[in-house]
């Protein structure tokens, strides 16, 4: 039944992207002026989970290295690289300069110094999720070195910019900004469709089945193609040349449970901290969470950090917010049957 493995994985590039056109055409103009030797404009890509952003930027940053012959790309996921020291280090990475560089002895300022001295082709740099990081100086030390062009990927423009000093939020302020929305039931469908048709040998799923399962990922492209995924894993094991309509209702748990895994894997150990003890206790106030988290960890982050993480917790459907203020109250997220 499963003819190409790799399209029914979220991280997969198609060659041609559907119910994206204004959006690649915007970070297309945007990155434009790279085709003629000149910088591009700084891009902020914003919008909700499996919206397309991360897929989009790398789209357009692909078909821009079809147009163009000399340039480098690279990308970057802030949730694992949310140092200064290791973005700077994957960016290098890119254009082969880390040979000679060691984690515990090599300075920071050295890795910025020798990005500063590159007189390559002109670098694109994808920094998705990029509200995760912890020291956002080196947006700064980005936009100040020359040949480099910035894409930067986050969930809520105020959540970024609320975290960025003045310096920084002056020089970003004048980004090109493209919003993401949530996909409707029949573009999903669309999508999936086109999933289905690259990976799954022909007729192995109807479209009743295919809207079921865009129905149950709520917009979320990601929730989508994992369900799918997962009831083809499942059809596949049974032996059966179909995905009826009881696999996909089986199915449905398993999808959205693969993809809050992944996500929770991608958690750094205080964020875990926060998730795992809304786990174990259910449903907290702020106050409470945070007196809690901070018996478990050496040295507790900021209360203003700590809702950052929850923001983005709530983001990514780890954990559930319900309240204002003082009534504010978390819980982990339970998803409906």
């Amino acid at each position: 039944m499963i003819t190409d493995a790799r399209v029914l994985q979220p991280e997969f590039i198609p060659q041609e992207v559907e119910h994206r056109n204004p959006e690649v055409n915007h970070l297309s103009n945007a990155l434009k002026p790279i085709m003629d030797g000149h910088p591009g404009e700084t891009s902020l890509l914003l919008g909700p989970s499996g919206a397309g952003k991360t897929c989009i930027a790398q789209f357009t940053t692909e078909r821009l290295r079809e147009n163009v012959l000399d340039i480098n790309t690279q990308y970057i996921n802030c949730w694992q690289d949310y140092t200064r020291f290791r973005v700077l280090h994957r960016i290098l990475d890119g254009i082969g300069q880390t040979v000679d560089i060691h984690r515990r002895s090599t300075p920071k300022d050295e890795l910025l110094e020798r990005l500063q001295d590159y007189d390559g082709p002109h670098y694109v740099v994808i920094l998705d999720e990029v509200d995760q990081l912890e020291d956002k100086s080196v947006l700064y030390d980005l936009y100040q070195t020359r040949g480099i062009t910035m894409v930067l990927i986050a969930n809520r423009e105020e959540e970024l910019f609320a975290t960025l000093d003045e310096r920084l939020t002056s020089r970003l302020h004048s980004s090109v900004r493209i919003q993401f929305e949530k996909y409707p039931l029949d573009e999903l469908v669309s999508i999936l469709e086109a999933r289905a048709g690259w990976g799954l040998s022909e007729g192995a799923i109807g479209n009743d089945q295919i809207t079921h399962i865009a129905d149950a990922a709520a917009g979320d492209a990601r929730i989508g193609i994992s369900i799918l995924r997962n009831a083809a894993r499942v059809a596949d094991q049974q032996g059966t040349d179909t995905i009826t309509e009881e696999i996909v209702r089986d199915a449905v748990p398993g999808g959205r449970e693969e993809i809050r895994r992944k996500t929770a894997e991608k958690l750094r150990t205080h964020q875990r901290v926060l998730y795992e003890i809304l786990q174990e206790e259910g449903e907290m106030s702020p106050g409470e969470l945070y007196d809690e988290y901070c018996g478990r960890v050496d040295e507790a982050k900021t209360k203003r950090t700590v809702r950052n993480y929850l923001k983005k917790m709530e983001h990514y459907r780890l954990v559930t917010a319900q309240g204002e203020k003082r009534a504010r109250t978390y819980r982990p997220r339970e998803d409906p049957p």
